[in-house]
């Protein structure tokens, strides 16, 4: 176990740490984030449509296509928004002008949305065009900071309005950008969105899978051993996947088709991750009950936290960090969890997340809300929390017989 401890942190761990600092996917990450109060707020418009209760589903079917417009219009621009948002984070990390780098981040991505009969094809702004957003986006970014950075731009004289000079100075760099992807979509007439999915498909394909799946929830936990934020490492990569699955699922959801992806945004945050990775929740709850006046103490701190999902004093307070008597069933539920939530959805027993619920949400409610109102999904993370606890168990309790050994032997040497 040693050496095993010590391989992860001299081989594993630099090169994962790295991954998760790289600026580059920190601003894909951080991007991202412009597009959550449109996903959020089309869930809302969805969730109001489709609640399971015959009433209210005749009532409000004369009004369901107005509802549908809301969702179109917020799930809709996903992929805009993240080209606004990319190259933002992007400028501010090479420390250049934002709005000039979204302008022309943007520009080169409508180019890139025109199809063969030289109009929009709209479809491209929504799920569909998210990785060209990201390549978009970083590509204008690039070229825009390298003529910055050769000084090959247009300067007016001082005295002149930022506003004004900022734009002339974005001049030659646009017109790079803009005859760049002109020539590659008009020009040599190649679908740029068409070659970038077919780039990523791959990748797109595999977390859609159950191997697919475990592998990126392994990497979570393992990264969480060893105290780095394993969710926000992994965000820069998966994230674009995960919301891309989302925003199919909503849309085949609002048009009563059935659901495409099994790994959306909130499989794993929801249906995984029961009170926080690990499923910590449950052992939260087992401290409650301990015998040792320091886990009782702990778990009364922790649980208010952890009902909604924030488990960092459980992972740092425990400590689950490093500590090989709790880190085998904190490796292992999660992929035990993802095994069979995987399954019955695909079997049909549970519904596939369907709308965007903030990861905060508690156990129970937030998944019912996220497979749209399915109640089985509810049923079925409470089950969770039974599995997680049993599973917990017999390790917590050889780690409540070390800590209650330390607790008698510092009461005898205080008596001293």
């Amino acid at each position: 176990m040693n050496n095993f401890m010590e391989w992860i942190q001299t081989k594993l761990i630099p090169p994962m740490a790295k991954v998760g600092n790289n600026k580059y996917l920190v601003a894909v990450r951080d991007g991202l984030v412009i597009t959550l109060p449109a996903v959020i707020g089309g869930s809302i418009f969805l969730i109001i449509g489709n609640i399971p209760i015959t009433a209210w589903t005749n009532f409000i079917k004369p009004y369901s296509w107005m509802l549908t417009q809301a969702v179109n219009g917020s799930f809709g621009i996903i992929s805009l928004l993240a080209v606004i948002g990319i190259s933002y984070q992007l400028a501010i990390a090479l420390n250049i002008d934002k709005i000039s780098s979204i302008g022309l981040s943007v520009m080169a991505f409508i180019i890139t949305s025109f199809n063969d009969k030289h109009a929009l094809n709209y479809d491209n702004f929504g799920s569909n065009g998210i990785f060209t957003a990201i390549l978009t986006a970083f590509v204008a970014t690039f070229i825009f900071n390298f003529f910055i950075k050769k000084n090959i731009v247009l300067k007016l004289p001082n005295g002149v309005p930022a506003a004004v000079s900022n734009s002339f100075i974005a001049l030659l760099p646009g017109m790079a950008v803009l005859a760049i992807f002109w020539s590659i979509r008009v020009v040599f007439n190649i679908d740029i969105n068409a070659v970038v999915q077919a780039i990523f498909h791959p990748i797109v394909f595999a977390l859609n899978t159950l191997p697919g799946i475990l592998v990126y929830t392994f990497i979570v936990s393992l990264l969480w051993i060893c105290g780095i934020h394993g969710d926000m490492t992994l965000e820069g990569i998966a994230d674009p996947i995960f919301l891309q699955y989302l925003a199919a699922n909503a849309t085949a959801y609002s048009h009563h088709q059935a659901l495409p992806y099994i790994t959306a945004s909130g499989f794993s945050s929801l249906l995984v991750n029961v009170g926080g990775t690990g499923a910590t929740l449950t052992l939260c709850a087992l401290m409650l009950f301990s015998k040792s006046k320091t886990y009782r103490d702990l778990g009364k701190l922790a649980f208010p936290s952890s009902l909604f999902e924030i488990n960092e004093p459980i992972i740092f307070g425990f400590p689950i960090v490093m500590n090989p008597m709790i880190m085998i069933p904190f490796i292992l539920i999660p992929l035990v969890l993802s095994i069979l939530s995987y399954i019955l959805i695909n079997i049909g027993w549970i519904s596939a997340p369907v709308v965007m619920v903030p990861w905060t949400m508690p156990p129970i409610i937030g998944p019912m809300m996220a497979c749209g109102w399915d109640w089985r999904a509810g049923v079925w993370s409470a089950v969770e929390c039974v599995i997680a606890a049993a599973m917990y168990y017999p390790f917590f309790q050889a780690c409540e017989k070390q800590m209650l050994s330390k607790e008698r032997e510092a009461v005898t040497n205080e008596t001293k």
